[in-house]
């Protein structure tokens, strides 16, 4: 079965009117049983990492002052998230999710987060609701335990992974490709392995176009032991942070075209739900659900 991802520490309280979506991640997994796409023996819950864990990306100084809640008060409002120990519990469980579907997909060929995609956060500080980075997390904890030496993170996000691309900058077992809004967050990129801005306003056709003539190529050049795949929502023509224009059907279709790229050449791929801000919560969570869809789909039916 195509192994899920959830914990409910994912959803911790926000200030109201807060507009980081918090509620979707648990709408997310009641969507995704409602509807029948999984099934719960498909749902596997996470673990808080330990913190030598989270040590292989970032200074012990600031896992420390973020987990204590001493982090000064600039850096916090840089996050853009209120500390409160409920948002330490669910942002390290969030990273352990995203670990545990790296490890699942090893064994299983897919795996898929519902939560994850925190590619803003750098060694030593957090940046766009992105407090620990559990894409380069994830991946240093699986080179360090030998279960892979090359790693793909395939970032498609309408931000982009600047974090990432930072971190991995002098490290050649990790390929970082981002493609993303070039004129949105953040004002300063970071050079990612590979990236692609795209112009405001793009669509469907001219976004898969892109990605269709960009990815396979890529893995057949990178040759990864796996794939991360970050699957922001936020490329959608309604989202409130997005500039781009994509459809329901466009991002599915995405969906669709990385998922079955990955699976086809034998690469094992491991998904995170990434951003996606929208005040139609309905609506954003059946845009996130997409990626489950699709994933469903391509592992029983490709």
């Amino acid at each position: 079965m195509l192994p899920i991802i959830y914990h409910p520490d994912y959803v911790t309280p926000l200030p109201d009117g807060h507009r980081f979506p918090m509620p979707k991640f648990k709408l997310l997994c009641d969507y995704l049983l409602d509807t029948g796409i999984i099934k719960p023996e498909q749902i596997h819950q996470p673990e808080r990492p330990p913190h030598h864990w989270l040590e292989l990306v970032h200074t012990p100084d600031y896992v420390a002052a973020y987990c204590n809640g001493t982090l000064d008060p600039k850096a916090q409002r840089r996050i853009g998230l209120p500390w409160s120990p409920g948002l330490v519990t669910r942002t390290c469980t969030a990273v352990g999710g995203t670990i545990l579907a790296a490890k699942l997909a090893l064994d299983y060929g897919m795996a898929c987060n519902t939560a994850g995609g925190t590619h803003h956060a750098f060694p030593d500080f957090g940046s766009g609701f992105c407090i620990f980075n559990d894409l380069a997390i994830a991946s240093r904890v699986l080179l360090s335990l030998g279960r892979v030496q090359k790693i793909l993170i395939v970032d498609l996000d309408v931000h982009q992974g600047d974090g990432t691309a930072f971190i991995f900058q002098n490290d050649p077992r990790v390929f970082t490709f981002s493609m993303h809004c070039e004129v949105n967050f953040p004002s300063r990129k970071q050079p990612s392995d590979l990236d692609i801005p795209l112009p405001q306003g793009l669509d469907d056709e001219g976004y898969l176009q892109i990605l269709a003539q960009t990815l396979p190529d890529l893995l057949t050049e990178v040759n990864p032991d796996l794939v991360l795949y970050d699957a922001g929502v936020d490329v959608h023509g309604g989202d409130r942070l997005g500039k781009l224009a994509l459809s329901d059907r466009g991002v599915y279709r995405r969906e669709r075209l990385v998922l079955s790229s990955c699976v086809a050449a034998g690469y094992p791929v491991a998904c995170v739900i990434g951003g996606g801000y929208c005040q139609d919560m309905s609506a954003l969570v059946y845009r996130h659900s997409l990626l489950h869809t699709a994933a469903t789909e391509v592992i029983y039916n490709d």
